[in-house]
């Protein structure tokens, strides 16, 4: 299916059960949901869905009336499938079903936080790899050992089954898959809209301790920030210790304590989210873009952009490029 015809709606629909938590609906209805007027391109379509008329939200504070039934769930291109704070609780047997009707006919499936017990449940996880809340990582593990757990990370993307772990990471994901489905320039201006970070990488760490710093500051976003403005160079760790005016060793303790991730990772990361941005911008030959970012050349480039994307410079341009975005 194309993912940027002129015509394209793509379907998302979020099940709600009982108990299910407001924040990863509200998280599904801001990004999907909302009508973006001002990145002049279809967006969404989007449903919220329960198996019955009126579903108690989690802590029984608010009921939520008037959605739609289990049978949106069939027409959906992607499912949302729902989570609770309290994983001892099984999903009912509908929802169950309406999921695996929807993964036998190829749908997208979705689930944030604790909603992987709901797809494991169903079945669908067996045999492939997931994230779910580090609190419940072994609740799940032991509920579910046909499943290739991974405890640590953001997000799982497996293909047509992506799960994210806490609440937070919920909008790590979303964004990934609006990055997914209309490119790193769309993906960017959604995230300034919510005034949230860009992008981290699923692979990142779910929980990181963060101890008060000392005064002054000594926080990584000052060489960050240097650092992205300077893409186009040469730039090793060892240039990003000097600038930090620290060695080697204490930047890299320092990435994985504020970021959970290396500092060659993180910088391969920047350079092919800008070579991501340069090309939808309209840049067609391959050495500039890979000069600009600072990847050498054309052939890193392709590695690199298939590595994180899962396509090649081509293919990117194909979906993503600025004549797509003017049918």
């Amino acid at each position: 299916m194309s993912h940027r015809s002129s015509h394209w709606r793509h379907h998302v629909v979020v099940i709600a059960d009982e108990g299910s938590n407001p924040f990863e609906l509200g998280v599904a209805t801001e990004l999907f949901g909302l009508r973006r007027p001002e990145l002049d391109r279809p967006w969404y379509d989007f449903t919220i869905c329960a198996p019955h008329p009126d579903v108690r939200m989690h802590g029984g504070m608010f009921t939520l009336s008037g959605t739609a039934g289990l049978e949106a769930v069939d027409g959906a291109d992607t499912v949302i499938v729902p989570n609770r704070p309290d994983p001892e609780t099984h999903p009912s047997p509908a929802v169950l079903d309406a999921v695996r009707r929807a993964a036998g006919r190829g749908a997208r499936l979705v689930s944030f936080c604790t909603g992987a017990f709901t797809l494991a449940a169903a079945g669908v996880l067996d045999g492939r790899p997931a994230a779910t809340h580090w609190r419940w990582a072994a609740l799940f593990a032991a509920r579910h050992p046909e499943v290739l757990l991974r405890p640590d990370v953001l997000f799982v993307d497996d293909g047509d089954v992506l799960t994210a772990a806490g609440s937070a990471a919920a909008l790590d994901l979303g964004l990934h898959l609006i990055r997914r489905d209309h490119g790193a320039e769309v993906a960017n201006a959604v995230s300034r809209r919510l005034v949230f970070a860009a992008h981290r990488d699923g692979g990142q760490r779910q929980f990181i301790e963060r101890p008060v710093p000392p005064v002054p500051d000594t926080s990584l976003a000052p060489v960050l920030a240097w650092a992205q403005q300077h893409l186009d160079r040469s730039l090793t760790v060892a240039d990003l210790a000097a600038r930090a005016a620290v060695s080697q060793a204490t930047l890299h303790r320092r990435f994985q304590t504020e970021l959970g991730t290396t500092p060659l990772a993180w910088l391969t990361a920047e350079r092919v989210a800008l070579a991501c941005r340069l090309i939808e911008r309209g840049e067609l030959r391959l050495d500039a873009v890979a000069r600009a970012a600072g990847l050498g050349t054309a052939s890193n480039l392709r590695t690199q952009m298939r590595r994180r994307t899962g396509l090649n410079p081509t293919a990117y341009r194909r979906r993503f490029g600025p004549s797509v975005r003017a049918t």
